[in-house]
């Protein structure tokens, strides 16, 4: 029936939205698929209190997060997206990457050339989750941390900046980057 097939629709699209990686502010507003020659429409709005979920625990060995996060393997490609990316992860604002087409990059941070030489996946993994656990006065904000932050939009609040898949694809680009 159309109910059905519309509640097995909203139950994948949350399912998507979860597991593509979607920044949690961004919202799924409709999604029309073609089923059998009729179309379907099913809108699904995602509040943020759907999509807050806990962290993924992790273990902190020295100055590095060994075990990628919730045993999610990462996407090089996704990952490069989402280091360009100016309104996910927004790595160029304080970093220079090996990415010649892209212009206006920042130099606050570390040049991320060479990054994959320098750093295991672990040390790469632990500054992307909260480099404050390595140097407590960093101006790099915590992608995978919840608690103890100031200044967090309402909206955002109780959800890290990038989720644990997002996380391990910029560790997966990152760790590419040799030299």
């Amino acid at each position: 029936t159309q109910a059905s097939i519309s509640e097995t629709l909203a139950n994948r699209v949350q399912s998507v939205v979860r597991d593509t990686c979607l920044q949690s502010s961004k919202r799924i507003l409709a999604w029309v698929p073609a089923f059998a020659g009729m179309t379907i429409t099913a809108t699904v709005l995602l509040s943020n209190k759907v999509l807050a979920t806990s962290l993924a625990p992790f273990v902190i060995t020295a100055d590095a997060i060994v075990a990628p996060l919730d045993s999610r393997v990462g996407d090089m490609s996704r990952g490069r997206v989402i280091v360009r990316d100016r309104t996910v992860g927004n790595c160029l604002i304080c970093h220079t990457a090996p990415e010649p087409d892209e212009m206006f990059m920042g130099n606050i941070g570390p040049d991320l050339k060479g990054v994959g030489g320098r750093l295991t996946s672990g040390q790469l993994r632990l500054r992307l989750v909260d480099q404050t656990r390595i140097n407590p006065k960093t101006v790099m904000p915590p992608y995978y941390r919840i608690e103890g932050l100031a200044r967090v939009a309402p909206r955002f609040a109780g959800q890290p900046a990038l989720t644990a898949q997002q996380i391990e694809d910029v560790v997966a680009y990152l760790a590419t980057l040799k030299e």
